[in-house]
């Protein structure tokens, strides 16, 4: 059987979806970006994410977060990315804000990882025929490399967009002192840093970046904004077998500490009285601040990902409701 030609939804820009802009820059940013992290590689079920892209886009999501080593396995969540650009969304790469990062490790010997001019030009050459792009919106640097000169890495970023792989450049995971040093750099050469993607939810804050970022013109993109999956409602009454944490998956079973499990409790409290879930009051929580440009959404399912939409229906806080959630994470030992 023939699938139909994808057509997009025609109320896809009718207000629903939320826009911010990055820094100081032109650039407008979905409030919420689907994450290619997990659930978009070679062991994922094509149909499957093929679903989830064209639901975000009919919901207005423009922005898709990438990295060269995102998968499992490793460069197949970028392979995923270009099969779907092939099959339905060339026609509307104009709208889409892509983006994709090298910093990690990606192949072996000692230029796969980190960030030298060497790594991150091939990273991107070798991200741009994955995905099937000429160039991408954004690319950043993946994370902080202490054993290369910070100018050389960021002359590469420069670079990178000189030569027309990318529209703009940013930073990720970033210490303060380097991200202002790249600020800095980036901007004396007219090409100012877009955004920095770093880190940012109730369990765990990035404020000195985010802070940092405004005071600098600069926007920030949060990712994990979940705590992958502890703030939802799935480890409220234990580890379920089939949870990230029972199959140890990057969480691990110490982790849920009764403290936690108690603290949790407390905030599905707070959510509960907002008429919300749990995961839908963490994101509220987390774009409440206007200094944040977007939030990286990682989902499994189509149904995942209207949960997480229902994010843009979600009210103001209450100045009671911050005090309390302050109080609970603050309980944190």
């Amino acid at each position: 059987m023939i699938e139909p030609i994808y057509s997009p939804a025609a109320n896809r820009y009718d207000g629903n979806m939320q826009f911010r802009r990055s820094g100081k820059s032109g650039v407008l940013m979905s409030v919420l970006s689907l994450g290619f992290w997990h659930n978009f590689g070679s062991i994922s079920n094509f149909q499957n994410c093929k679903a989830m892209m064209h639901y975000a886009f009919d919901h207005g999501i423009t922005c898709y977060d990438l990295a060269n080593n995102y998968g499992p396995l490793y460069g197949t969540a970028e392979e995923t990315f270009g099969r779907l650009m092939d099959c339905s969304m060339h026609p509307y790469r104009d709208e889409m804000f892509i983006t994709t990062k090298a910093g990690y490790d990606m192949w072996p010997g000692p230029y796969g990882e980190w960030g030298s001019r060497k790594y991150l030009m091939a990273s991107l050459n070798q991200s741009l025929k994955r995905m099937h792009l000429d160039y991408v919106d954004l690319f950043y640097s993946h994370r902080f490399d202490p054993n290369t000169p910070l100018e050389e890495t960021c002359q590469a970023l420069v670079d990178i967009v000189r030569q027309g792989k990318a529209l703009y450049v940013g930073i990720s995971r970033y210490p303060d002192d380097a991200a202002a040093f790249a600020y800095n750099y980036l901007k004396e050469r007219d090409v100012p840093c877009l955004c920095h993607q770093g880190k940012h939810n109730l369990l765990e804050r990035d404020d000195s970046a985010i802070n940092l970022a405004a005071a600098s013109g600069v926007g920030y993109v949060g990712f994990s904004p979940l705590e992958q999956g502890l703030l939802t409602n799935r480890y409220l009454n234990g580890i379920p077998a089939d949870s990230r944490m029972g199959r140890k998956e990057a969480l691990t079973p110490d982790r849920l500490t009764p403290k936690l499990i108690e603290q949790l409790k407390a905030l599905n409290a707070i959510a509960e009285e907002r008429g919300e879930s749990l995961a839908q009051m963490s994101l509220a929580w987390v774009l409440s601040n206007s200094a944040i440009s977007s939030v990286i959404i990682g989902t499994s399912s189509v149904a995942q990902m209207q949960d997480n939409l229902n994010v843009l229906k979600s009210q103001p806080f209450s100045e009671d409701q911050l005090s309390r959630i302050e109080r609970i994470l603050n309980s944190i030992e």
